[in-house]
């Protein structure tokens, strides 16, 4: 099992990782972070992660059959990085997102998604 700390250091591994943070995706309020650069605003840069997941699970709920979707991943692609938000298994305060971006040059999608996989079976809040 991994605590947070060990989580994140595990993710700033991977290669091509810039930065990466874990959210309560309910607050979108920052738990952690790792890597972060200057220019990052990280807790309202949690907040504007948390909200775009919570309207993609709405938006996806509508349009599914049953009115409830889950979302193992997310891949954004734009000029500056792959960013991936991974929502956990585990549960802090209320489930956790982790949140990473790549290089895009550098890093290897296929790579970080499966590490991110990995992990989040393996992270405890203990």
């Amino acid at each position: 099992m991994l605590g947070i700390e060990g989580c994140l250091a595990e993710v700033m591994a991977i290669p091509g990782a810039l930065d990466a943070i874990l959210i309560d995706q309910t607050s979108g309020t920052a738990v952690a972070s790792g890597g972060v650069t200057r220019e990052l605003d990280v807790d309202r840069s949690a907040a504007g992660l948390g909200e775009t997941l919570r309207a993609m699970l709405d938006g996806l709920a509508v349009i599914s059959p049953g009115g409830t979707v889950q979302i193992r991943d997310v891949i954004i692609t734009t000029d500056d990085g792959h960013h991936l938000l991974k929502p956990l298994e585990t549960v802090f305060d209320g489930p956790l997102v982790i949140y990473v971006r790549l290089d895009m040059h550098r890093a290897n999608l296929a790579l970080a998604r499966h590490r991110l996989q990995s992990l989040s079976g393996r992270l405890t809040t203990m």
